[in-house]
């Protein structure tokens, strides 16, 4: 891909996303076509959701109001074994729903920081923690695939339906790997190809945007996740993702060609040359 193209899909990204936290911020659907989005003027439409996606009552009750929105492909806290005093990362943290979660956690002891390329979605995150008082937790504004994290500084990255939005997915595991400390861990839900994509929709921005048209295959993850280091790869797909994702774009058939998985990985311990 040259850079033209990429910079034509961050810009429809970010313009996408944009949209979704303003539209979040009045109380309004996201009015974004074909997308994963999900944001509805009605906390209990996002909240049932969440809740298809792997997240309890619980856990929506605990997070300031309006940090749900509704969005991911599923719950990457589930794999992330997050513990107290941890340092944890969130790519594209949006509202701050994982990170507020996440929060929990890692207890006052630990810290969390949320990155996101939108400044409408760091400014609604920044917000809600405000109100709701949380002091564990940062937002910076930043690309993944630039991340304004020093080496070495975080346990654990996690990442909901973020990284396939990426038209640099090797840049954004390299710098996975350099912010995590020697024996960190990745646990990322994303979508994923389970073939190759066609052109129609390959070429449709409004499914990239959408959390689709940007998946890649499996076997090209894994062989990613592995040329930059990582060990115990591991992507772990969810088939019955097919019945939401095919409510992201009513009658295109993208359930046939994606679906959501779980990714994990570990970084080397410092010394460590085993593959």
């Amino acid at each position: 891909m040259n850079q033209k193209d990429a910079d034509e899909i961050r810009q429809n990204v970010r313009a996408s996303y944009a949209e979704v936290a303003e539209a979040s911020n009045e109380g309004s659907g996201c009015g974004v076509g074909s997308s994963c989005c999900g944001v509805s003027e009605d906390a209990q439409i996002n909240a049932v959701n969440s809740m298809r996606l792997g997240y309890s009552e619980e856990d929506i009750s605990s997070v300031p109001e309006g940090a749900d929105m509704g969005l991911g492909c599923g719950n990457p806290r589930a794999i992330a074994s997050i513990k107290e005093g941890e340092v944890v990362l969130d790519l594209g943290s949006g509202g701050g729903f994982d990170v507020f979660l996440a929060a929990r956690e890692v207890g006052r002891t630990g810290r969390v920081i949320g990155i996101d390329m939108t400044p409408a979605m760091i400014s609604k995150a920044r917000s809600n923690a405000e109100q709701a008082g949380h002091g564990n937790v940062e937002f910076r504004l930043g690309e993944i695939e630039y991340l304004p994290v020093a080496d070495n500084e975080v346990d654990v990255i996690i990442s909901n339906c973020v990284i396939n939005l990426s038209p640099d997915k090797g840049r954004v595991f390299s710098e996975a790997f350099r912010a995590l400390k020697p024996g960190g861990r990745l646990a990322i839900s994303d979508v994923v190809a389970s073939i190759d994509l066609p052109d129609e929709i390959r070429n449709d921005l409004a499914l990239y945007s959408g959390c689709m048209a940007g998946a890649s295959t499996i076997s090209l993850l894994q062989q990613i996740i592995s040329d930059v280091g990582f060990l115990d790869i591991e992507i772990i797909p969810k088939d019955e993702s097919r019945e939401f994702i095919k409510d992201w774009a009513p009658g295109r058939g993208v359930e046939d060609y994606v679906l959501s998985a779980y990714i994990g990985a570990v970084k080397p311990q410092a010394g460590c040359c085993c593959q």
